[in-house]
């Protein structure tokens, strides 16, 4: 997810727009935040996207050593019985590392699939990402990097309690029919 710092996220409050007779309308404030307070860190996540199940894990810092440990926990975490599992990977210099060779010959149903340059959108987690924020972050304000795990680990569970099959996309909304305007066909019959 990138790099996750230690600070206030915004987000959507109820504001009073019209003022009464003991109240001035009300405003929308958000207190002053001098920057980070304490570090930032990295979530390192996987997606499977036939089921919409997610893992998240969190790290101080974005080394190869993390990575690989990430990939082993991912794992152990993919049930047994899966004969291939597709990495969808950017081209991070770690993420072409020897050790994560050394890693796929270990692990051989492993597959990395690197996605080209400025196509992020080819990734099915990035658009989770963006829901993992608003699930985690928005409209919260962090003191420390252990709220921010705890945040992220809380909303991993709550969406995983509420799973669905993540589509490429668009959600799709229900669109009311439209009434034919004045040029209608005729019907035949």
């Amino acid at each position: 997810m990138g790099p996750v710092a230690v600070k206030s996220y915004p987000g959507k409050q109820l504001v009073k727009p019209h003022p009464t007779s003991c109240e001035p309308a009300g405003r929308a404030t958000q207190e002053i935040d001098y920057g980070r307070r304490e570090k930032a860190g990295y979530v390192f996540g996987a997606l499977q996207p036939s089921t919409g199940e997610t893992f998240t894990t969190s790290y101080a810092r974005r080394t190869l050593v993390n990575w690989i440990d990430f990939l082993v926990r991912v794992e152990e975490w993919i049930p047994k019985d899966v004969e291939r599992v597709y990495a969808v990977l950017d081209n991070l210099t770690m993420h072409r590392a020897v050790d994560v060779l050394l890693f796929n010959l270990a692990y051989p149903r492993w597959e990395f699939v690197f996605q080209p340059t400025y196509a992020a959108y080819l990734n099915l987690i990035e658009p989770w990402w963006k829901t993992l924020r608003s699930l985690a972050l928005k409209g919260r304000r962090f003191e420390s990097w252990q709220e921010i795990e705890e945040a992220v680990q809380k909303a991993t569970a709550y969406w995983n309690a509420h799973k669905h099959p993540y589509i490429w996309g668009r959600r799709r909304r229900h669109q009311p029919r439209r009434k034919p305007g004045i040029a209608q066909l005729p019907k035949v019959a």
